[in-house]
């Protein structure tokens, strides 16, 4: 025990709070510190998500204009979902649609699934000598429809900037669903800039569509922002144990997110470089943003069969040079 202080709250650990006012009004944070400078808000009302996220001070993800919030106001027809798309350091997408708003098999799929807005139904935080834990529960389910229940711990090292995150999804259903997650990883200024150096080794590209094709070559190169932007994705082929990465030289600081293939296949950059809207997502999952028949039509989609779960690792390491 550290004899200079009276309580670790002075140096590291979580705080439970509540947003006041607007659209994000009675919102619990968990607002985390731990030792070396990182920092980062937990989103209880929304999936247990990374809203906002930054390392001595400079922030690492997009906040985007719409702010905080709550699930009370989610607009799950066509594009409403950006209503109310915080994107933070990480929003969830899925548990059973991910991508564009479709229909398939006469079911009717939101853009991004609505996972992202149900809020923790439990939560519990424990600060050691080492580790900052929490762990979160929250349920996907409908009925006479799919019931699958999200399991989140993060596992945050005291004394070194590295972040641990493991998803259980269990199906408590009676019949097989689709199974589709999206880790909607959002990157923001001052982290991400025009000299912002992106690092995916990938072993092979394929644009979205033609308007990326006209980009390809330049797809990990940053952009200053601009007027109109349109957005532009690239579905990356990654294999065994993946690390991408985005590194700084205006501020020497950067991250780097390591995850399994075999638990997360897909992988999909989404460059925004639009004014007020500069982003970059970074997105491991098991689906790209097709749409939920397309993945069907092409034999892609993940079902979980009654009683089985499915776990994904990802380990976020926070890295700063002087």
């Amino acid at each position: 025990m550290n004899k200079y202080i009276g309580n670790t709250l002075q140096l590291y650990g979580v705080e439970e709070t509540r947003l006041c006012g607007g659209r994000g009004d009675g919102m619990r944070i968990l607002r985390v510190r731990n030792n070396c400078g990182l920092a980062f808000e937990i989103s209880l009302d929304r999936c247990g998500d990374i809203s906002r996220l930054s390392l001595r001070g400079d922030n690492f993800g997009l906040f985007a204009g719409c702010g905080y919030v709550a699930p009370s106001y989610y607009d799950g027809v066509g594009l409403g979902f950006l209503k109310s798309f915080t994107a933070g350091f990480i929003t969830t997408c899925g548990l059973t649609a991910v991508g564009s708003p479709c229909t398939d098999e006469g079911v009717d799929l939101p853009l991004h699934g609505t996972v992202s807005h149900i809020p923790c139904e439990s939560f519990s935080y424990s600060v050691d000598e080492k580790n900052i834990t929490i762990k979160v529960t929250v349920r996907d389910a409908a009925l006479f429809s799919h019931h699958l229940v999200l399991e989140r711990e993060y596992v945050c090292a005291i004394d070194e900037n590295v972040l641990h995150m493991t998803d259980t999804v269990k199906n408590l259903g009676s019949k097989e669903t689709p199974l589709q997650i999206l880790y909607h990883c959002n990157m923001g200024y001052p982290l991400l800039s025009e000299n912002a150096i992106v690092t995916i080794p990938s072993s092979e590209v394929k644009p979205r569509n033609a308007h990326a094709a006209v980009d390809l070559e330049d797809c990990l190169r940053m952009e200053r922002p601009q007027a109109g932007y349109e957005e532009k994705c690239y579905y990356h082929t990654l294999s065994g144990k993946a690390t991408v990465s985005i590194f700084n030289p205006d501020i020497n600081k950067g991250l780097n997110l390591s995850y399994d293939t075999a638990e997360l296949p897909f992988f999909t950059e989404w460059k925004m470089m639009g004014e007020h809207d500069y982003a970059l997502g970074l997105e491991p999952g098991n689906a790209c943003p097709e749409g939920r028949d397309w993945m069907r039509k092409n034999g892609l989609l993940e079902f979980l069969k009654p009683g089985a779960e499915k776990v994904a690792h990802m380990t976020f390491e926070f890295v700063e040079k002087k």
